[in-house]
């Protein structure tokens, strides 16, 4: 005999990046007649081949999660991925659990990526009973909202979205009315543009050692994921609450001060130096945003930091991090295929290796490979900066961003890599190419004094080849740019040049990309 609507339970599946206990799904649910599924399926870690520690942090942080919720007196329906009987897909998941506890309703906050969220969208036509798909409200601004910033607008500028989203929380805001920016100014971005300095020490950030669990996923993960790209022996992310708040706690005693004049700063060998390094918590559900927001502004208002540094660390939050979640469900699906310089080069096969004569390339792939982390003037500046100047194409630089960094959901990862780093949305995000020649490295960074390259030699022999992949790609795409008000007068420059210097660059720069080896495409998306 079926049992009674009543006496059937709410199931609440929570992914692998709604790890909080205040979501949406769970609130208003009691103990006693709600099941919580949690699983760990196959498709999710292979869709592409994910870094080592990407998919030790999200599992462990899955299990220490579920094993929270257990001791608070919620009952959890855990599939591990080594479960015999696990079907290896989310909805496959799901049906199982439909099997087995016969729900009135499933009730799901909305997922992250779209791929997901189209699977989830087809549950209820595939399951007898109720589907919920509720809002991801731990984000200031919906996703409805952000539609209707941007549905009538001919740009969508961050820094006017951000200003909103100020105005919105109150953050950083005064005046009588609220409505005035702290300091005066919206935007402190020119005082934190420092080079490194030599006095440098930044405090090293905390390393959490694994236990009993997190040894369990290292050696699955070590078992199933052998050939995926990363070390395991230097996984010290946190992956509970505490840890993760842990990690707060000393950012914001140690390192808020320096944070934001040094943001952009490269040093070798220093991974971290006054970075958060709290992207991974945050993005996992392990930390909230506002919070953290609003520890940055007592920080401030507390004589702790300065405000250049608090209204950097609130930007990145408030604002870039909502802005490009708004702008990847606001340009989905066609993010994924947009191409507007027609790039087609093959991802060099030195970003797996990281063998290449040029330092600052080598160093973050060695921090990419060993933290599944590399902070992000590295990931714009030096990586996708060689990638945009080298013409790689966009669908492989955004999966191997995807694959390699254990903060990287597609919602944060496409607009960074396709309209950030490499234009392939033809500026709807950005307002030109962040295309840089070596002498943008050297000044902020140590990398050109240890480089077998010289970012004061242009051409021939010798020369970074940043300096002709520089002119190389802006003549390349000389149509397209030249009326661009922050790029056209640069051509002003080449301009001026003789021919023989001219051929020279471009000369340069082919001979450059004729020794770049491609990739093996084992890693590549099989969709």
């Amino acid at each position: 005999m079926a049992r009674k609507d009543n006496a059937r339970p709410v199931l609440v599946p929570v992914l692998g990046d709604q790890l909080t206990r205040t979501l949406a799904a769970l609130r208003g649910r009691t103990k006693d007649d709600t099941v919580i599924v949690m699983m760990e399926v196959w498709d999710e870690a292979t869709y592409v081949k994910h870094h080592k520690q990407k998919i030790v942090l999200i599992f462990a942080a899955m299990r220490h999660f579920a094993a929270e919720l257990e001791q608070a007196g919620w009952t959890v329906d855990y599939t591990r991925l080594d479960d015999e009987n696990n079907s290896g897909s989310l909805t496959g998941e799901v049906a199982r659990a439909v099997e087995r506890h016969d729900p009135r309703a499933i009730h799901i906050v909305e997922a992250g990526e779209w791929r997901v969220q189209q699977a989830i969208e087809e549950w209820p036509d595939k399951f007898d009973c109720e589907v919920d798909i509720l809002s991801d409200d731990r984000f200031v601004c919906s996703i409805a909202d952000f539609r209707d910033w941007a549905q009538d607008r001919d740009s969508l500028r961050m820094e006017t979205f951000y200003r909103e989203m100020r105005r919105r929380t109150g953050l950083l805001m005064t005046g009588r009315d609220g409505d005035l920016p702290e300091g005066g100014e919206w935007n402190y971005d020119k005082q934190n543009r420092k080079p490194p300095a030599d006095d440098m020490d930044p405090p090293e950030r905390p390393k959490f050692e694994p236990d009993d669990i997190t040894r369990e996923v290292i050696a699955l993960v070590q078992d199933r994921f052998a050939d995926h790209f990363g070390a395991l022996d230097t996984f010290h992310w946190p992956v509970t609450r505490e840890e993760a708040e842990e990690a707060a706690d000393a950012f914001f005693a140690e390192r808020i001060e320096k944070f934001g004049p040094y943001q952009d700063a490269m040093v070798a060998g220093e991974d971290d130096l006054y970075h958060s390094m709290l992207s991974t918590s945050l993005n996992l559900g392990l930390l909230d945003p506002l919070d953290l927001c609003e520890r940055a502004a007592k920080a401030y208002a507390d004589g702790n930091a300065p405000l250049n540094s608090v209204e950097g660390f609130v930007r990145q939050i408030i604002g870039w991090r909502e802005y490009v979640r708004g702008f990847y469900w606001f340009h989905m699906p066609h993010l994924q295929k947009a191409n507007a310089l027609d790039a087609r080069r093959a991802l060099p096969e030195f970003y797996w290796t990281g063998d290449t004569d040029m330092a600052c390339l080598a160093d973050c792939i060695r921090s990419t490979r060993d933290n599944a982390h590399a902070h992000h003037i590295q990931r714009l500046m030096v990586l996708g900066n060689f990638a945009l100047l080298a013409g790689i194409s966009p669908r492989e630089v955004q999966d191997w961003y995807l694959i390699v960094y254990a903060d990287a959901y597609e919602w944060v990862e496409l607009p960074n890599v396709a309209a950030m780093i490499l234009y392939a949305d033809d500026g709807k995000l950005a307002t030109k190419p962040y295309a840089a020649s070596g002498n943008y490295i050297n000044k902020m960074s140590d990398y050109c004094s240890g480089c077998a390259y010289s970012p004061s030699k242009k051409t021939g022999e010798g020369a970074c080849p940043f300096n002709p992949l520089y002119w190389h790609f802006m003549i390349r795409h000389r149509d397209r740019l030249e009326s661009n008000h922050r790029v056209g007068r640069i051509y002003a420059n080449w301009d001026r040049m003789d021919e023989a210097k001219r051929q020279d660059y471009l000369d340069s720069a082919e001979a450059f990309l004729d020794t770049l080896v491609p990739a093996a495409k084992t890693w590549a998306r099989t969709d």
